[in-house]
């Protein structure tokens, strides 16, 4: 579940291993920028943590930020992504 703390959305995800962290990564990556909106984001081996804000709108959380947690959310749990190929 997202969490809305100090003008930012932020999640963390947890996979069975790097591997897996990295290709979920790599298709947020393909969202983000379809999107042209990009997250703030780390990874330590199985866990992706990412950060999410609004920064041409002074750093607050906005429907851009709301709408990318969204798609973050179907690539994660596998549903219908609009930007999967």
């Amino acid at each position: 579940m997202w969490k809305e703390e100090n003008n930012q959305l932020s999640r963390s995800f947890k996979f069975t291993n790097f591997i897996e962290a990295f290709a979920f990564m790599t298709k947020v990556a393909f969202v983000a920028e379809k999107m042209n909106h990009h997250p703030s984001w780390s990874n330590t081996y199985n866990t992706v943590n990412i950060t999410l804000s609004t920064h041409d709108e002074g750093n607050v959380v906005t429907s851009k930020d709301k709408k990318l947690a969204d798609e973050i959310d179907k690539l994660f749990s596998g549903g219908n992504s609009i930007f999967k190929s």
